[in-house]
């Protein structure tokens, strides 16, 4: 091996090595930015399940109170105001598939991907704990299940399709109008009210494993539950690939800004728009 390449090769290992083990043990060590990341996606998680779940929850204290599609528009709409209010602090994931998705694309540090995933699904049973000490009723009314007369598999298959286009929806707004301005609010928004008017029927329309854990745990009835994990997961992959072969590979700024917020952004791709 010629030195030109050996020093083309120890310059790409220096640079993977301060942008995937320097940097993040120096982000974890600044606790002015991380804390608050972690804090904006439990209070957003919160939110959201709070909305999602207390829809069911609420028809069944009150019948005949809120139609189904009230109870699938509200949380898009929540989404919404959700990422204009916080998107900028933590990139207002909200959602592990979506996480993950943001790994996988390199948007996102895989360092902070335990962290965020534990405060969202703290926030999804914080939720439920709350709606069911206020309004009294089970939170298993406000889970998700296959319909009765629909296989788990039909679901699982409902819930993949489903997350797959909401993740190409945030990566699509991320890379360029960028998932803390209006556009992508407007964008994932719509999205999981549409999603919801004409999907919820057979699955119940989740697209999310912690919407789904927090009225699971609640109400310690975890039957089904690996279909709102497996299929999320596979949609997120799925959307992964596809915003490859349509945009290549992903670690921009637009990207990456969307995915993290405006606290010390990592790129890990600069040249990239």
């Amino acid at each position: 091996m010629s030195q030109d390449s050996q020093a083309a090769t120890r310059g790409r290992f220096e640079r993977w090595f301060e942008i995937e083990v320097v940097q993040p043990m120096n982000d974890f060590q600044d606790r002015k930015q991380e804390w608050r990341r972690l804090v904006s996606e439990f209070v957003g998680t919160f939110f959201l399940v709070l909305v999602a779940a207390g829809a069911g929850m609420m028809g069944q204290a009150f019948p005949d109170t809120i139609n189904r599609g009230a109870a699938v528009v509200a949380p898009g709409l929540m989404v919404l105001a959700i990422i204009l209010f916080m998107g900028k602090v933590s990139g207002a994931h909200l959602n592990p598939a979506v996480t993950l998705a943001f790994s996988l694309r390199g948007d996102f540090p895989w360092s902070r991907v335990p962290g965020y995933i534990l405060v969202q699904l703290a926030g999804a049973a914080v939720a439920s704990w709350f709606l069911s000490a206020v309004i009294g009723v089970s939170s298993s009314y406000g889970s998700n299940y296959p319909a009765d007369s629909y296989s788990d598999w039909s679901a699982l298959t409902m819930e993949a399709v489903l997350t797959f286009g909401l993740v190409s929806v945030i990566l699509g707004t991320a890379s360029g109008a960028q998932n803390i301005g209006i556009i992508g609010a407007v964008g994932v928004g719509a999205y999981i009210a549409l999603a919801g008017l004409w999907g919820s029927p057979i699955s119940g329309a989740s697209m999310n494993p912690a919407r789904t854990f927090g009225p699971d745990l609640a109400s310690l009835d975890f039957t089904g539950y690996w279909i709102y994990v497996a299929g999320p997961i596979i949609g997120a992959v799925i959307a992964v690939g596809m915003a490859f072969v349509l945009r290549g590979y992903g670690g921009g700024r637009a990207g990456s800004g969307a995915a993290q917020g405006a606290l010390r952004t990592r790129i890990a791709n600069p040249d990239k728009a």
